[in-house]
């Protein structure tokens, strides 16, 4: 029998609305913050500013149900909650190191509020040793602190939570850590029960590890480019290994994103800090911010010509597809350089239609392509796999087409006369 707890999320960004919404969906009482008031009147109405499968439809339901509620002030739904979820932001200092400030101030502004023996749980990604300074800030001996990380991935979200591979459950409390366990309970997952320190690390070296597989087989890729290999070839054979697993073995111009940027650097920090060399997390980090640049060299190269004036089509904007996040993106990355070189941009993306700053953001994906010299793709949203090349190839000035991705079939584009150039493959 599932026991319906009255929840209270602090922060509805992309994982406290997530959190919030599929607690609701699991049967608890629940209600969301966030400062934003402009936010909060538009979730109220089952509008999401985030692109999420699924997300809308429980929003909606929690609200018709009235087991989903949102507000502008934490302190009235927090001291009315048996479980306050911190979901707030944590973003990097200038060395790496997560600002807990959000976090810290929260704390302090609910502490005397909230009922005896509630739990306060963070979700939110935090340093070694958060827990025992909410501790210090809470002051309370008879409120418990649990960390709970999220795994959540954008354009996964809802399925990841409520899908989960594993629960992580970090408290030195065996009781709250089972209460906060319960609220799971009609989801099928592995429940691991650990110390905060560990459960706070996990979510760090987790990230930190897919990062650093991404940065190894981009430059694998790039040995293949030096040798003649093929890294479609080469990837499947790893991935066939159970040891290796297939996942994160797609070459790309470097990751990005809210997450693994952030994550990396922060845990490299708390090794420094604890006095502990990590070269293999250095390394993976300064081969990332290479493999963004190589993208630039790689496209100057093949136009065999200085980008200064060249104009440039650039197909795909967010951090991967599935989300309309902007944070971090390589294609970012990548447009920057080029209009830093002199160059013209204009770009496409099916979820991004506002306006960037020396970028010319168009709303059909044809309109990217006029007077270019040359077209490359960043983020593989299924839409571009379906394009008329014989069109595009009518409409450009230049003929390459620069597949970041590895997505396109280049015997097609041949055919309609333009050069495709992949990452790791042989020459076609």
């Amino acid at each position: 029998m599932i026991i319906s707890e009255r929840i209270c999320v602090i922060g509805s960004g992309y994982v406290g609305l997530t959190t919030g919404v599929c607690l609701a969906s699991l049967g608890h009482s629940v209600t969301c913050v966030d400062r934003d008031s402009t936010t909060v009147a538009e979730l109220r109405e089952a509008r999401t500013f985030l692109a999420e499968p699924d997300l809308t439809g429980l929003l909606r339901h929690g609200l018709e149900t009235n087991a989903l509620r949102f507000d502008t002030t934490a302190e009235a739904a927090a001291a009315a909650s048996a479980v306050v979820f911190l979901c707030l932001p944590t973003p990097p200092g200038a060395d790496g190191s997560a600002d807990l400030t959000a976090i810290e101030q929260t704390v302090r502004r609910i502490r005397k509020l909230l009922r005896p023996s509630a739990v306060l749980v963070t979700k939110s990604t935090v340093p070694v040793g958060t827990a025992d300074n909410i501790r210090t800030w809470l002051d309370r001996e008879d409120i418990a602190v649990v960390s709970n990380p999220e795994f959540l991935r954008e354009g996964h979200a809802v399925y990841d939570f409520l899908h989960p591979t594993r629960i992580l459950i970090g408290s030195n409390e065996p009781v709250a850590a089972k209460r906060v366990a319960a609220l799971y309970d009609a989801v099928r997952a592995e429940v691991i029960v650990t110390d905060p320190a560990t459960a706070e690390l996990s979510k760090y070296a987790a990230n930190s590890f897919l990062a650093t597989k991404l940065s190894y087989i981009n430059t694998v890729a790039e040995v293949c480019e030096a040798v003649g290999a093929d890294i479609t070839d080469l990837t499947h054979v790893l991935g066939t290994d159970p040891r290796i697993g297939a996942d994160f073995l797609s070459p790309g111009p470097g990751w990005g994103g809210p997450c693994l940027p952030k994550d990396t650097r922060a845990l490299l920090r708390q090794a420094d800090h604890a006095g502990v060399d990590f070269p293999v997390l250095a390394a993976a980090i300064a081969s990332n911010i290479h493999h963004r640049g190589r993208m630039i060299a790689r496209l100057r190269d093949e136009l065999g010509r200085n980008l200064s004036g060249a104009r440039i089509g650039v197909l795909g904007l967010t951090f991967k597809t599935g989300t309309n996040d902007l944070r971090d993106s390589p294609a970012s990355h990548v447009v920057r350089a080029l209009t830093g070189f002199g160059a013209t941009v204009a770009a496409h993306d099916p979820t991004v239609h506002h306006e960037i700053p020396g970028v010319e953001v168009k709303t059909d994906v044809y309109e990217v392509v006029p007077g270019i010299d040359g077209l490359i793709l960043i983020t593989d949203w299924p839409e571009y796999h379906s394009l008329d090349w014989n069109r595009i190839a009518g409409m450009m000035v230049g003929d390459l087409v620069l597949d970041t991705r590895n997505a396109f079939a280049r015997r097609h584009l041949a055919a309609a006369g333009l050069r495709c150039v992949s990452l790791g493959r042989r020459s076609a």
